[in-house]
């Protein structure tokens, strides 16, 4: 695949050019979210490509980075821009989605490093974790919020749902906690597939003990992407998993709520 990044023909922007950074990547879209990726309303950007294949993604089209568009820092950074003073005023941000942001951990950092220092927004990063060694502290400092996914506890069923390992994840986590960055961790309640309470008790337990966790946001599993993953022609084999009652997501929460946590 030829090489996404080109910096002999693209002119360096000020952090680009302090830092000898790329500012281009792959990315697949842009958005305006409330509520959804970060507090407030936020300037999303999602990246392309991802190294995990979630049984459940939403985004499939997220998957490949060659599925994205060449896209400078400059382009995105001036669409953040339009909207400062509205996200400002609505207590939001810029998050940094996908696909798998730390796939392109030079990309993601030069947007971290002028959302946060030439806008001044509040920055997020949406991840799985797995890829946590490739972030540098550099680009963590940068990162006021991360939205951490782990998928499940039971490293079985971690397999099964992402086809990775869960380490390099918790790993991530633990690092998160030693710099003291807030995390949201983010839990797919998925029937027959996660919810198991031993699971849940496991990411309950090993969330607590890092102290850094200030939510935790129990996510029903839906099929809303059950079409594109149809267009994509790859086979969407949780099509007969039906969504968790309301009942059953409580009981999720419960279990978080147990160990001490805020659980939504």
């Amino acid at each position: 695949m030829a090489p996404l990044l080109d910096n002999a023909l693209t002119p360096a922007t000020p952090a680009g050019a302090a830092t000898h950074r790329p500012i281009s990547g792959s990315v697949h879209s842009w958005d305006l979210s409330t509520g959804v990726d970060g507090p407030g309303t936020r300037f999303v950007t999602f990246l392309a490509g991802c190294p995990l294949a979630c049984l459940y993604c939403h985004n499939p089209d997220t998957m490949r980075m060659r599925s994205g568009t060449r896209t400078s820092a400059d382009d995105l950074v001036a669409e953040a821009a339009k909207y400062t003073t509205f996200i400002r005023a609505a207590g939001g941000g810029a998050t940094i989605s996908g696909g798998e942001p730390l796939l392109q951990p030079v990309f993601a950092g030069e947007l971290f490093h002028r959302f946060k220092h030439e806008l001044g927004l509040h920055t997020a990063l949406d991840t799985s974790g797995f890829l946590g060694a490739r972030a540098t502290d550099a680009l963590l400092r940068d990162v006021d919020l991360v939205l951490l996914d782990i998928k499940s506890w039971d490293r079985d069923t971690y397999r099964k749902v992402t086809g990775r390992q869960l380490e390099p994840t918790l790993d991530f986590a633990r690092r998160l906690a030693g710099l003291g960055k807030e995390v949201h961790l983010r839990f797919v309640l998925v029937p027959g597939l996660t919810d198991d309470p031993d699971n849940i008790d496991g990411v309950a337990s090993f969330a607590a003990s890092l102290g850094n966790v200030s939510r935790v946001d129990v996510l029903p599993f839906h099929k809303l992407g059950e079409a594109k993953w149809q267009a994509l022609g790859m086979p969407f084999t949780l099509h007969d998993t039906p969504s968790p009652t309301p009942q059953q997501v409580a009981s999720a929460r419960s279990l978080f709520e147990a160990h001490g946590l805020r659980a939504v």
